[in-house]
């Protein structure tokens, strides 16, 4: 089972990633953008009998380590694998 999970900073806390891709951006002319965050997208290919067994995994080893829970939110979501990635993208 493929598991999807994104994590980005929590509301409020100061994004500087984000702010620096925005600055980047506006240099380059796209200054009609308002607001930018960064996040991370992990994927994880988890041996489990359902979906709500692998969420299960997955929201343990977020809890553990793919996410810093003080700074960071995160959203898991388990689905085929084949509907994961766009037609035609690499894999």
């Amino acid at each position: 089972m493929r598991v999807r999970v994104l994590v980005r900073l929590k509301p409020g806390i100061l994004d500087v990633q984000g702010a620096a891709v925005q600055r980047a951006l506006a240099g380059l002319g796209f200054d009609d953008v308002r607001e930018l965050r960064v996040g991370k997208l992990v994927e994880v290919d988890v041996d489990a009998p359902s979906a709500e067994r692998a969420r299960a995994r997955v929201d343990e080893m977020c809890r553990r380590l793919l996410a810093n829970t003080i700074l960071e939110d995160y959203t898991i979501e388990a689905e085929a694998a084949e509907r994961l990635a766009p037609p035609g993208a690499v894999r």
